[in-house]
């Protein structure tokens, strides 16, 4: 059985443990700040989903493999019952979670998603991604340089960038499953949660400046989500947790606490 990579901040902590899943391209890193500041109350385990940063590839995709991986890890790590925290793929992974296996969640947040399927847009990013040739490529900055034909927000190609590692071949290559990623995007990443229902406590975190939730999504949260509240973070987009960092942290931690 594979387990997803993880990095554990406040093991030395009582209380209900935070388990963080990040989102599409993302790795646990992009949480590190967040972790150690949040490891003052309680445990926090930020998780690479599979075929992302240092965790397992697999051929599987769909948010019931997700989901699946998150209760292998928290029986691997003799987890009871946990609070989860996911952004973007992150969190459509922990509401199917939690709407599969109710029992094993204290809180759950869920972070600038809704239950909902999202029409494709990330095309442009995997046509960037797809064009580079690790064979010729030699430095980071050409990567960079490369991905900027395609991507004009800087701020993008350094959070993809972060992924680049050498291999023992020594040349560059991603952390992430390009591959898998790009075949499973439509029909599992993109995808809609499957229908059931979560009575447990549950925040929706929105960015301000995001138009993932949306007005009109409040309705089906509700459904699905029945003792849920919806927050907006001011002065952040979809990357709340970057964008707005010392709101974010209090929303969180209020709603936990």
């Amino acid at each position: 059985m594979n387990i997803l990579h993880s990095k554990i901040y406040g093991q030395d902590k009582s209380g209900t443990p935070l388990l963080v899943l990040h989102g599409l391209f993302g790795m646990l890193d992009n949480w590190g700040t967040f972790g150690r500041d949040t490891s003052e109350f309680f445990p926090v385990h930020l998780l690479d989903l599979r075929n992302h940063g240092k965790s397992f590839h697999s051929a599987g995709m769909s948010h019931d493999d997700l989901a699946r991986d998150i209760l292998n890890y928290m029986d691997y790590h003799n987890i009871e019952k946990a609070h989860l925290l996911g952004h973007s793929l992150g969190g459509k992974a922990v509401m199917q979670f939690a709407i599969n296996t109710p029992n094993k969640v204290e809180k759950l947040v869920v972070v600038d998603i809704a239950p909902k399927a999202y029409p494709p847009h990330h095309q442009g990013i995997f046509k960037a991604l797809h064009s580079i040739d690790f064979n010729t490529v030699t430095s980071r900055s050409e990567v960079e340089a490369l991905l900027a034909h395609y991507i004009h927000e800087r701020a993008v190609i350094q959070f993809l960038t972060k992924n680049l590692y050498w291999t023992d071949e020594k040349k560059l290559n991603w952390r992430f499953n390009l591959q898998v990623l790009s075949d499973e995007y439509t029909t599992a990443v993109a995808n809609t949660i499957r229908f059931g229902t979560f009575t447990g406590e549950t925040l929706f975190i929105a960015g301000e400046k995001s138009n993932y939730i949306l007005p009109q999504d409040g309705f089906l949260i509700k459904q699905q989500f029945p003792q849920s509240k919806i927050v907006k973070i001011k002065n952040a987009g979809h990357w709340v947790q970057a964008e707005n960092p010392t709101d974010f942290f209090l929303t969180v931690t209020n709603f936990l606490l």
